[in-house]
């Protein structure tokens, strides 16, 4: 049921998943049964039956039966109780997630049993050896690739944090109820777990009750990593390394890491009022904290396993330079430990190890992926929430006793590591409070003694020493962020105590690994601790690098505000050759043109100069790109440059050094069909400026990015337009940079729906133009699609071999263009007849909008508070400034899914009757990238319902606009006719029968859910003010959007 099907799932055994759905919906029963009474199963069951009974009789020709049918059940439903409805959408939707739950187990369980998976590493590398592929080459394309999975926080995860992790803990519950060896007493243990699960999720309100904030969604992103990502990614990385050294002889290079990982949580302040500079700093230090929180972890772990004492000399020596200066430290601060012997005992219990046993210690690395635990790692609190003007003394305590928690109620801490004559300085606390840290941050005793390891006897294991050096410094870091956090400033006498970037942390680590090797030691080099260093080499010290996004109309009206203070004219109003001319000389011009402090900014201006301010203290090793949302002109992205150029002066002098990394890459991002068409242009004039070109190669090392965007694009133009400009937009920009000599790195700002550009990923990437996968690729990753494409360790590592190999054969065996030029021209009339018929009925229709309102929830999804954003960039009526996010999701609910196939059928139909039909039918067989476009558009239409959406207009359109829902079926009807035409296909996916099984056993409780919200919408239509109805509807909305396992 999922967009992304084809990706994970090879064929599930569908004997064992609707035995797996009967056990969880039998459980449900059960807890219903004592929750409600007999009589609401009885009512549950009809509704059931009714549906399914309506289904069968549609499948069997007998039209109206099944109509008298479905009539039957809609009337039922209008004359239930408000009490009654809300209880049985809640029982539906939980059934539906349910039956999602057993799906995704299903998919991992398949993925794990079969030996060798289509599309792995394994299968792709020696395909591409037969196919004449020399070893050498796919070593190194394997070792240069480089792939961003960009993880956003559009507002498509409808379900909350808590039953997302019951939903995991089931699908782990499921796992462990395939195993062969359980005894009687274990399977009636494993049902009890069940039955708490689902219990707990039928106790648990459903509905967010609040908007998140920017930071509510960073960490929900910052824990997919934890949970997830943090153990998939070596697991992955292993099976680089098998397949390539089985291949080509050669394994993996230790810090070769094909995929990274970048975030828009925090960032991204595209008509996102609430994403300010702040928000975006304190979310790049929460990322960097949890980082070191968990690489304190992983020390630890390695601690245990490292305890030989056989070294080379440069480990050795590295130990003893430590333990040299650990006894000067001490001769100078403490003025005791002055044995040797005494201080290598005091280094053994103290330093390297930490006073209890990590939580994985005992556990081999190699189960880190199939783990069934699902932690959640305690973020630092929030502590300016407090009123520090009113209560300095609170603020202090709440820094003590965060500072106390983190030390002394974790087993990561280090009892010496913070003692009194520490170098963290505490600027800017009075004299009071640094005495109270300073007390805090002597050595503790008595009872913590009791909880070191024994000292087993004089001398100390080098590898230890070493970690336990990193250790500190990781820990110093750690309370540095911390301190940060919290609005406090703390530096350090020397830099070398803290980590500022993952080369020092790999230093050590890869000296650790080398002295193994050396040592005959290979089994333990290749184990925990090459691990730790994939994971450095991929998370680096902030997990996920953060892009900011800015519309850049923005940055025009504060460039304006700023060559109106310097009286220089209006710069909104120039022309483009005249903002050209007046940036390529500031550019170049040594003094900033920003005057100082500039405190006539508006506050919307402020906070765009704000935002450069944190771009400059970060820099591009905690930051990714500057990406520029609506761009259509170079000028767009010179006059980034050159606000980023001024505030790095500004912020360089400030700090009396250079700005820590380097400049952020600037990403135009063209999103309208008419900015897509102009895209060639735009990077053409770009590269001919010899400022920009040599600023990109100094800088950028020689690459140019540019994002495209998917989902605006659909709503501006229809999604067939949009795939077509999208195409040929990619091709213009290639063949420019290519004319250049630059490269090139492309940006696909994809949905999770099909109406926003989303789809199986391996099918994307290889229907790409020719030449725009060279080895390199970002892609956002949205929503929904984020938890169930890497919510489960399993499922994120076979993901990660998917982006892998299919942009790796994109590389080495690039999809084929259009074969006869007439393609082209199919494609043209296609294009201009679907978009022209898309643009007649959304923006030319009157009444239009008006249906789409009626029709469609789309007015109630706001109360979802599933997104920090607000639904529209401006709040103006009309399609033009509605968020696509909301435009997609509320055809989905209907079953219109309007948006992924409206004028497609009437461009197929128009091209047949130009005498296309052959070219149609040919180009389906041999070009990838229309058999894609064709095959997605097919994969909606299966989920689509004419039936069901009749049932919205018949209830809540007025009579005078029900012409438009009915020309809306034709045309589905159409495309679905045309569709069929061209592949050939007896029935709507027939290339894909698990989905459409799939869909088929959903039908008996997502039908009477969508009849049901349309009796809920109906009444609160007509008391709007009543909140027990509007909560009943988005619990409709929840149910269909888990039955149709998608959003927007």
């Amino acid at each position: 049921m999922l967009d992304i099907t084809d990706d994970i799932a090879e064929e599930i055994s569908f004997q064992s998943f609707e035995d797996d759905c009967r056990l969880l919906g039998s459980l449900l029963n059960d807890i219903l049964l004592h929750e409600v009474g007999p009589d609401f199963i009885h009512t549950l069951d009809r509704k059931r039956i009714l549906a399914q009974s309506a289904m069968n009789m549609r499948a069997a020709g007998m039209e109206d039966v099944a109509d008298n049918l479905e009539k039957q059940l809609m009337s039922e439903f209008s004359k239930m109780t408000l009490d009654e409805a809300f209880t049985l959408a809640r029982a539906f939707s939980h059934y539906l997630n349910l039956m999602g739950v057993a799906e995704t187990h299903h998919r991992v369980s398949k993925a794990r049993s079969v030996e060798r998976l289509s599309k792995s590493c394994d299968d792709t590398f020696e395909k591409l050896i037969q196919g004449g592929v020399s070893p050498d080459q796919l070593y190194q394309t394997v070792c240069e690739q480089v792939v961003e999975i960009v993880l956003t926080a559009h507002p498509t995860q409808i379900n909350r944090r808590s039953l997302q992790y019951k939903h995991i803990r089931l699908e782990h519950l499921l796992e462990f109820n395939e195993r062969k060896d359980l005894t009687r007493e274990d399977k009636d243990m494993l049902i009890d777990d069940m039955v708490r699960e689902i219990a707990a999720l039928w106790e648990t309100d459903e509905l967010r009750r609040r908007k998140p904030t920017p930071v509510d969604e960073a960490r929900a992103g910052l824990h997919i990593v934890e949970q997830s990502l943090w153990r998939a990614v070596p697991h992955y990385l292993r099976r680089v390394s098998n397949a390539l050294k089985k291949h080509t002889g050669k394994p993996l290079p230790l810090t070769c890491t094909p995929i990274k990982f970048g975030s828009w949580m925090g960032g991204d302040r595209d008509g996102n009022p609430n994403v300010t500079a702040k928000v975006t700093k304190d979310v790049s230090l929460l990322s960097q904290w949890m980082a070191v929180d968990m690489y304190i972890r992983e020390i630890d772990n390695l601690s245990f396993e490292l305890s030989m004492n056989r070294c080379n000399d440069k480990l050795a020596a590295l130990a003893n330079e430590i333990l040299t200066k650990e006894a000067e430290s001490n001769e100078s601060d403490e003025r005791q430990d002055k044995s040797t012997e005494r201080l290598h005992r005091k280094h053994q219990s103290n330093h390297a190890l930490p006073i209890q046993l990590p939580a994985d210690a005992d556990l081999p690395s190699c189960t880190e992926c199939n783990e069934g635990q699902y932690r959640v790692r305690k973020i630092p609190p929030r502590l300016d929430r407090l009123d520090s003007q009113k209560n300095p003394q609170a603020k202090l305590d709440d820094v003590v006793n965060t500072l106390e928690e983190n030390r002394s109620g974790s087993p990561l801490a280090s009892p010496r590591l913070a003692r009194s004559g520490s170098n963290l300085l505490l600027s800017g606390m009075p004299g009071q409070q640094g005495k109270m840290l300073a007390e805090l941050n002597a050595p503790k005793s008595s009872f913590r003694k009791l909880l070191e390891p024994s000292r087993l006897r004089p001398g100390t294991a080098p590898y230890r020493v070493v970690l336990g050096h990193v250790k500190e410094k990781l820990m110093k870091t750690r309370r540095r962020l911390e301190l940060l956090l919290e609005g406090l400033s703390a530096k350090f006498d020397h830099p070398d105590e803290i980590y500022e970037n993952a080369d020092q942390l790999l230093q050590p680590l890869l000296l650790c690994h080398e002295s193994l090797e050396s040592s005959g030691s290979v089994a333990l080099a290749d184990g925990r601790l090459t691990d730790l260093i994939r994971r450095v080499s991929t998370f680096g010290l902030v997990l996920l690098k953060l892009d900011i996004r800015q519309e850049s109309g923005r940055h025009t009206e504060t460039m304006d505000e700023i060559t109106k203070a310097i009286e220089a004219g209006s710069y909104a109003e120039w022309d483009e050759q005249k903002r050209l001319d007046f940036l390529l000389k500031e550019l170049q011009n040594k003094r900033p043109v920003i005057p100082y402090k500039f405190k006539e900014a508006c506050p919307e201006v402020r906070e765009v100069l704000d935002t450069f301010q944190v771009a400059a203290e970060l820099g591009n090793d905690k930051l990714g790109s500057y990406i520029i949302s609506m761009a259509s002109n170079a000028s767009d992205v010179l006059l980034i440059e050159l606000l980023q150029k001024d505030t790095r002066l500004a912020v360089s002098e400030e700090l009396g050094k250079p700005c820590p990394g380097g400049p952020l890459r600037v990403v135009p991002l063209f999103e309208t069909v008419k900015d897509l068409k102009g895209a060639g242009s735009v990077i053409r004039q770009l590269l001919s400026i010899d400022w920009y070109r040599d600023h990109i190669i100094k800088n950028h090392s020689g690459t140019q990015e540019v994002m495209v965007g998917y989902s605006d694009s659909g709503k501006d133009a229809g999604r067939f337009t949009a795939a077509w400009e999208l195409y040929k937009a990619q091709e213009d920009i290639v063949s420019v940079c290519k004319e250049f000599g630059i490269k090139l790195t492309l940006f696909h700002g994809r949905g999770g729906s099909i109406g926003r550009g989303g789809g199986p990923t391996y099918l994307a990437i290889q229907s790409q133009p020719p030449g725009s996968v060279m080895g390199t690729l970002r892609s956002t990753e949205q929503g929904e699609m984020v938890q169930a494409k890497f919510g489960l360790p399993q499922m994120a590592v076979r993901q990660l071999e998917i982006y892998t190999t299919a942009v790796l054969l994109a590389t080495l065996r690039p999809p084929l263009p259009p074969r006869d030029k007439r393609w082209r021209d199919v494609m043209e009339e296609i294009s201009t007849s679907s978009c022209g018929h898309y643009r007649e009925t959304v923006y030319q229709d009157p009444d239009f909008i008006s249906y789409f309102h009626e029709a469609t929830p789309q007015s109630e999804l706001p109360f979802l508070n599933i997104g920090s954003r607000p639904a529209k960039r401006k709040q103006t009526p009309g399609i033009g400034n509605l968020r696509a996010i909301p435009w997609v999701f509320a055809w989905t609910q209907t079953r219109f899914v309007l948006p992924a196939w409206l004028g497609v059928g009437t461009g197929l139909r128009h091209a047949c009757e130009q005498g296309y039909k052959d070219d149609l039918c040919a180009m389906y067989r041999e070009w990838p990238f229309f058999q894609s476009t064709l095959d997605l558009i097919e994969m909606v239409l299966a989920k689509a319902d004419v039936q069901i959406t009749k049932y919205y207009d018949e209830v809540l359109v007025p009579s005078e606009r029900r012409r438009v829902g009915e020309a809306l079926r034709d045309e589905m009807v159409r495309t679905g006719n045309y569709v069929l035409v061209v592949s050939g296909h007896e029935r709507l996916s027939e290339n894909n029968r698990s989905l459409r099984r799939l869909i088929e056993s959903r039908l008996p409780y997502l039908n009477p859910m969508n009849m049901l919200q349309v009796e809920i919408l109906k009444r609160l239509r007509q008391d709007e003010d009543n909140t027990r109805l509007r909560d009943a509807l988005l619990i409709t909305i929840n149910g269909i959007a888990a039955g149709m396992r998608n959003t927007g």
